[in-house]
């Protein structure tokens, strides 16, 4: 058995729509799958009856196994994970781990670099080094923190039974002397014994739901789930995401558990005010946070306020997560303008710029919201310089502005996805520089507190969550939009197998897509946390400089995310290994005779 599980393919992408926490299966051992069809990154299988992790002597003296085995011995609920730890630790070394209680519990998360080491020394025992990546700190509210630690290498022995004649007996098999004084998962352990979930906050000015992740143990019960995500809504968002998403008003909490009776849950909360807006804002926030749910709701608060919620999937589909409503439509540059792509079974669209516009381009991004269209584009200025070109419209986008200033190369450029068409926001990458544009393509410098060049930006589907490439390395923001003005949090740093990043993407709503070097250039899904990750190309065979995804989202579920990316100026469609060729290109005039056709290049997408 391999140690190094963390290279299994992950679970498709949303199942179906809303059907996030049933999750689809994941194959119990499985290699990493290239070229696949589009996974999501996702932990956890259909059911939540999903026992513990083995315990001590379920390895019996498979040396291996039992490494594995500690390695997810930490994993379920926290307050008994210092508990299932011990069981793998001498009697004589087991006050050498340090118990914590309560919120204070806290996992260190790790991937295997490379297998265990395990080394029989003279005097019988075994010594074992493990070399690991640091991925995050697993809180027992779920949240899965940056790490802490800085360890590259732990170390500890193995012993098998004091003296002879044990077998059959509790002193039978391996044990661990000289143990870490922390608690290891790695990340496969979290992908087996964890679900992925996602609550939801409201934005600062309570238009809008932000999406943050949390892992939630496959050993908790059912008619516990709903009382544990409302926990997780009441400790408030994640720390670096607090920023862009508001916390429920202080001193809400929650009286008892919540209860299942014929079909109905009822939640009782003391909440400040008795206010009826706000437990319906928070009703909102449940119907999205437990999408497996789709009967009754009913939201009491001590003082007998009540919002009751009939069917909370119709609820959902009343109040949807994200200003999208039809699948995205596919663009590429070609020659110097935007056009349209066309592939069997989708939709293709029409290229909402004036012809006078649509020159010179080098890269592009376009966006609705309500009925008007949005256009930014990376035009040439003289010099080989390149300027932004902004603009917006109904069916057409007219009075493109052209930018003041130029610089000598400027990123793909992404819109805020804000739900004001009237005030909008557009970020970009330009000279190693993040700059925020507005409709009339100025430029304002936006100061990120992680110092590096700045590569690639790309915008979650709620507009308040950024993925930004700095000095090669992937990271997150939350922003902000209130009172019209941009203002970006601090920075998160995201660990990731990929080193010297050149692109990301959003490829759902925790999930991105990144483009960097695993021994070759490589395109791979990863968590927002970094904790969960797949290849989706191995060997790209160049260097990534543009990519582009539409995420999956319980709005217009699609089986995966939709990916294109260009690489040594030759484009992409994941999953298929053929390139964009210049016949799936609309509206394109042929070359004359004897001269060479131009290559698809920047593919993007409208939505």
């Amino acid at each position: 058995m391999s140690a190094l599980r963390g290279g299994r393919t992950l679970a498709g992408a949303l199942c179906a729509a809303l059907l996030a926490v049933a999750g689809c299966g994941i194959p119990e051992n499985t290699e990493v799958q290239v070229d696949g069809s589009g996974p999501a990154v996702e932990a956890g299988a259909s059911s939540f009856r999903r026992s513990e992790p083995p315990a001590r002597a379920a390895a019996g003296t498979d040396r291996e196994t039992f490494v594995h085995n500690f390695l997810s011995a930490a994993a379920g609920e926290p307050d008994r994970a210092y508990a299932r730890v011990k069981q793998f630790i001498a009697p004589e070394n087991k006050t050498r781990l340090q118990e914590k209680q309560g919120s204070e519990v806290a996992v260190n998360v790790i991937r295997l670099t490379e297998e265990p080491v395990i080394t029989e020394n003279a005097n019988g025992l075994f010594s074992v080094l493990l070399r690991v990546q640091q991925i995050g700190v697993l809180r027992s509210n779920g949240v899965l923190a940056p790490p802490v630690a800085t360890e590259r290498e732990y170390r500890f022995t193995l012993r098998g039974a004091v003296s002879p004649g044990q077998q059959g007996t509790e002193e039978a098999g391996l044990f661990v002397t000289d143990p870490p004084n922390v608690l290891l998962l790695t990340e496969w352990a979290l992908r087996e014994y964890y679900q992925t979930r996602q609550v939801y906050f409201w934005n600062s000015d309570q238009t809008r739901l932000v999406a943050d992740q949390r892992y939630l143990p496959l050993a908790v019960p059912d008619e516990r789930r709903v009382s544990e995500v409302v926990k997780w809504l009441l400790a408030g968002p994640s720390e670096w995401l607090r920023p862009a998403a508001r916390p429920l008003p202080d001193r809400t909490a929650l009286i008892n558990n919540a209860i299942e009776t014929d079909g109905r849950w009822e939640v009782t909360l003391e909440l400040p005010g008795d206010d009826n807006r706000e437990l319906g804002r928070i009703g909102i926030q449940l119907a999205w946070s437990l999408p497996e749910l789709d009967g009754q709701l009913q939201l009491t608060t001590r003082n007998q306020s009540r919002v009751a919620i009939a069917d909370l999937e119709q609820h959902r589909l009343a109040h949807p997560l994200y200003p999208v409503d039809d699948t995205p439509q596919r663009f590429t540059v070609y020659d110097g303008a935007v056009h349209a792509l066309t592939f069997p079974g989708e939709a293709s669209g029409m290229v909402p710029l004036l012809p006078a516009d649509n020159r010179n381009v080098v890269s592009a991004g376009l966006s609705r919201v309500e009925d008007r269209t949005f256009a930014a584009l990376v035009v040439s200025a003289p010099g080989g310089r390149q300027r932004l070109a902004v603009g917006s419209g109904a069916d057409t986008v007219e009075g493109v502005h052209r930018g003041a200033q130029t610089f000598g190369a400027i990123g793909r450029p992404v819109w805020l996805r804000s739900l004001d068409p009237g005030q909008p926001y557009g970020l970009v990458v330009a000279d190693g520089q993040l700059y925020r544009f507005d409709d009339r393509a100025r430029t304002v410098p936006v100061p990120l507190t992680v110092p590096g060049r700045v590569t690639a930006v790309a915008g979650s589907l709620d507009g308040h969550r950024l993925a930004l490439v700095i000095g090669g390395r992937l990271h997150l923001a939350a922003v902000n939009l209130a009172g019209g003005l941009v203002s970006v949090g601090p920075a998160r740093a995201v660990s990731t197998s990929l080193r010297d990043l050149s692109a990301v993407d959003w490829a759902a709503e925790n999930t991105l897509v990144v483009a960097g070097t695993a021994d070759r250039s490589a395109v791979y899904e990863v968590s927002t946390d970094g904790a969960l990750e797949t290849a989706l190309v191995a060997d790209v065979g160049a260097r990534v400089t543009h990519l582009a995804a539409y995420p999956t989202n319980p709005v217009v579920p699609l089986p995966s995310a939709l990916i294109m990316y260009e690489a040594n100026g030759v484009a992409y469609r994941y999953p298929s290994p053929d390139t964009i060729r210049r016949d799936q290109v609309l509206e394109v005039t042929p070359p004359p005779a004897g001269v060479r056709p131009g290559s698809p290049t920047a593919p993007f997408f409208l939505y």
